[in-house]
């Protein structure tokens, strides 16, 4: 018990210090104004992270206990357009009573407030007020305040409380919406793949089998690493280091078709190499270079692939000798006005880019025709939301 009662004290002790110190960083706020104010904008911070991956019973319950604090009421719960999601406070027992309610503001749109009937008497809630949540006007829920008595203030401070939490909503709605495009778009250049690559290439291993049968299990091996990588499921970002590997599996399989005509020159920075970027970023403007730079040619095709350390950005440049370009037609394929073999790639890699790190971090194309193509990608090392969830394992 002597235990016990030591373990309590200190952890009172420790509360008080906590307590002592928060009083302590808001003395230098001024007013009580001003102290309530930051409390608001501090409480509204902490429910925001759970509120911006959508309204789910998890979600639900992390931000609830934040926006009963927001508006001081006894209880207060969040439901979808079925269900109520979580309940925090007292008075749980008027779940079944609330959603019976819900009905009406649910459809309409409006919010309403309404008189609790209870028999336990010892409930302090005896008042409803439902706010419902709407994004894009659609009614997901309802933010549903209780307290002991009617309040015209808890009527307007819900209705506030709960336009608030249907903005964040909304921008998760956003958020979702660009990752599905995101993935919609990754799907676009996984198809892109050329049947005619995955075919050619098939048919160099099987070349090799009887002649060189080490080097159609290399290669072999290396068309299942690449396959693996373009066909994985899982993360919008990838790694330069994985990007640029899945690269290197792609050129072995060309250079056993085309032999001496095709050479590669790669020079990367080793800092740069942890640096994240959009998932199949890269590959797609290699495999356009080396269309570009074989087509119409009969001699040898030279592509180089840099990336280098440029401070806060990483600079990746892929350049070829090819047959190039008419800058117009590019012009046309990055707008998508038209769609010539291997356009989507550019279109779908330059737009991703604009999507993720803004209209400044587009390609940058220099091209002409029979002058080659040279492509610069700019990566800011640092970008919030942008970050890989690692190499892949074998």
């Amino acid at each position: 018990k002597k235990k016990k009662k030591r373990k309590t004290n200190k952890k009172k002790k420790k509360e008080k210090k906590k307590r002592k110190k928060k009083t302590a960083s808001l003395a230098g706020l001024g007013t009580p104004v001003e102290h309530a104010t930051f409390e608001t904008l501090h409480t509204a911070s902490l429910a925001t992270p759970p509120l911006r991956a959508g309204l789910t019973e998890e979600t639900a319950r992390k931000a609830a206990r934040k926006l009963r604090s927001l508006l001081g009421t006894d209880a207060l719960c969040l439901t979808d357009r079925d269900r109520v999601l979580v309940w925090d406070g007292v008075g749980a027992h008027h779940r079944t009573e609330i959603m019976e309610r819900l009905a009406g503001p649910l459809d309409s749109g409006r919010g309403e407030a309404f008189p609790l009937t209870c028999d336990t008497p010892d409930c302090t809630v005896r008042w409803a007020v439902v706010a419902p949540l709407t994004v894009d006007d659609r009614v997901h829920g309802a933010l549903v305040a209780c307290a002991p008595r009617e309040s015209a203030v808890l009527v307007r401070a819900a209705g506030e409380v709960a336009r608030w939490v249907s903005v964040q909503l909304e921008l998760a709605d956003l958020d979702q919406s660009r990752t599905r495009l995101i993935e919609a778009e990754i799907r676009a250049l996984r198809a892109q793949i050329s049947p005619h690559f995955i075919f050619n290439s098939l048919a160099v291993i099987a070349s090799f089998v009887r002649t060189d049968p080490e080097r159609a299990r290399e290669l072999l091996l290396e068309f299942a690493d690449f396959t693996r990588y373009s066909f994985r499921r899982h993360g919008d970002f990838t790694t330069l280091a994985d990007e640029l590997h899945a690269i290197d599996h792609y050129l072995a399989l060309v250079r056993a078709r085309f032999g001496d005509r095709l050479s590669v020159t790669l020079q990367i920075a080793p800092e740069v190499l942890p640096v994240a970027l959009p998932f199949l970023c890269l590959q797609p403007l290699v495999e356009n270079a080396v269309k570009h730079g074989l087509e119409g040619k009969s001699d040898q095709c030279h592509i180089q692939i840099t990336a280098q350390d440029a401070g806060a950005e990483a600079l990746v440049v892929i350049e070829d000798d090819g047959a190039g370009m008419d800058p117009g037609l590019l012009r046309r394929i990055l707008a998508r006005e038209v769609s010539p073999t291997g356009g989507i790639g550019l279109s779908n890699v330059d737009d991703r880019l604009r999507q993720v790190y803004g209209d400044d971090y587009g390609l940058v194309i220099e091209t002409a025709v029979g002058a080659g193509m040279k492509i610069t990608v700019r990566l800011p090392k640092y970008q919030p939301g942008v970050h890989s969830a690692g190499r892949l394992t074998p």
